[in-house]
């Protein structure tokens, strides 16, 4: 049986996703990334079937300004459901223009704005304190927030992981510079303390901002998890994000006292109208079906043969967050057999830095950039180009081992084609899941 409760809750979450979202954009171009990002670059590694997406030029800072203001608009509640169209379709193109950039919230910014925008959000926030929206809308972001932290945890049940302590004992050493904890980083038990505390936090921190008993108690870990990760890590807002999202699980009369505090002075940006409430039943089945692929979708892995920390395939958008170190070093030739003219190629030719390093450990990094290379030394004078890799690739902590058949020529591989036809296999292995 379907209830109404108080859309506080709702109300809430709204301001707090374009809060973060506005703060979010404001920190990517203050810090110059959109022009070390989509702008500096001349190559851009793509998703598959987005191939058109690229960046803009210089129109690329009014994208970023558009996402922005739907944003702020999202924030107060302003043409809620537009302002979230715009901030998903904005956001998501933001994402897709390069896949160096990929990181897990940023697809769970896009996936979460995509279920905002089903859901009904009164508009405003002092007035929408006396609204009541269906319960099924706030347990359907419950949910949503649920399962990316339970499947986080679900990925670190790994050998790798908790027998190892990797990568995490290649990291946290690193961080020897910090006040108090520099020393005690160094320490390989403490470690396995952050392997296994992470594991078990992300397995039972859903349940236990469910139950009401524990819910304080979460939310405090919750805080000092995110705090203690966005210190160790230089993972963006995404720490800030996850807290602002657990404010979800508390009751109506929580986020009606946080909805006073900030409505007060504020009434001016409050719409002073309910919101309508026509049956809207039709909502719960785009939900329902975006749910329902956030529940599978993360186990497409499954269906690939090898070692996923090796082949990637179906790694990402799986909420694998921060499993693997990876460090690689690939090398180029081109060969022509029609003209018997050969090179070698420099990377930092057509790639940055950061996509040099991304490219060299990711199996359909190297082969897309195979594929440019092959064409843009055709637009040299070489006839056939053939492109041939020599590349290396070290995880985890293991010894580097050839990663690429050298004696193949990626202009003859599809970028459809099974990563296991071209890879070679992965020499070890990781257990779980």
């Amino acid at each position: 049986m379907r209830t109404e409760t108080s859309a506080a809750p709702l109300v809430v979450f709204r301001f707090g996703f374009g809060l973060m979202m506005l703060l979010s954009i404001v920190r990517f171009w203050a810090n110059g990334w959109i022009e070390k990002l989509y702008l500096e670059p001349d190559f851009f590694f793509s998703y598959r079937y987005f191939e058109w997406v690229k960046p803009l030029g210089s129109w690329t800072y009014l994208l970023f300004a558009l996402v922005a203001v739907a944003a702020a608009c999202i924030m107060v509640g302003y043409r809620y459901r537009l302002a979230m169209a715009v901030f998903f379709l904005g956001f998501t193109y933001i994402e897709l223009m390069d896949k160096t950039t990929y990181l897990n919230h940023y697809y769970f910014i896009s996936l979460l704005s995509l279920l905002l925008f089903w859901i009904p959000i009164p508009a405003g926030l002092a007035a929408a304190r006396g609204c009541r929206v269906d319960k099924v809308y706030i347990q359907a972001l419950q949910l949503f927030v649920a399962i990316v932290y339970f499947y986080a945890g679900l990925a670190k049940l790994n050998s790798d992981w908790l027998l190892h302590a990797q990568p995490l004992a290649i990291w946290l050493p690193a961080r020897y510079d910090l006040p108090l904890l520099g020393d005690l980083l160094q320490q390989r038990w403490v470690h396995f303390a952050f392997a296994w505390g992470g594991a078990l936090y992300d397995l039972a921190i859903p349940f236990l901002l469910l139950w009401r008993r524990t819910r304080v108690m979460a939310f405090v870990l919750v805080v000092v998890f995110h705090v203690l990760t966005r210190v160790l890590f230089p993972i963006g807002m995404f720490p800030y994000i996850m807290i602002v999202s657990a404010l979800i699980f508390f009751g109506p009369e929580v986020h009606e006292r946080i909805l006073g505090w900030l409505a007060r002075g504020r009434s001016r940006i409050a719409v002073r109208f309910p919101l309508p409430r026509p049956s809207s039943d039709w909502r719960l089945l785009p939900i329902g079906v975006l749910l329902l692929f956030h529940l599978l979708f993360p186990f497409r892995y499954l269906l690939q043969p090898g070692e996923l920390f090796w082949t990637e395939s179906g790694y990402r958008f799986s909420w694998r967050v921060m499993l693997m170190e990876k460090a690689g070093l690939a090398t180029f030739r081109i060969e022509d057999a029609d003209s018997d003219r050969r090179a070698v190629v420099d990377n930092r030719e057509f790639l940055s830095v950061f996509q040099e390093k991304q490219m060299a450990s990711q199996p359909d990094f190297l082969l897309e950039f195979g594929h440019f290379l092959a064409e843009e030394y055709r637009n040299r004078g070489f006839v056939r180009p053939a492109v041939y890799v020599d590349s290396y690739v070290a995880l985890n902590g293991r010894l580097s081992q050839r990663y690429v058949d050298p004696r193949v020529d990626l202009t003859t591989v599809s970028r459809d084609a099974p990563v296991h036809q071209w890879l070679l296999p992965f020499q070890d292995t990781i257990y779980g899941f």
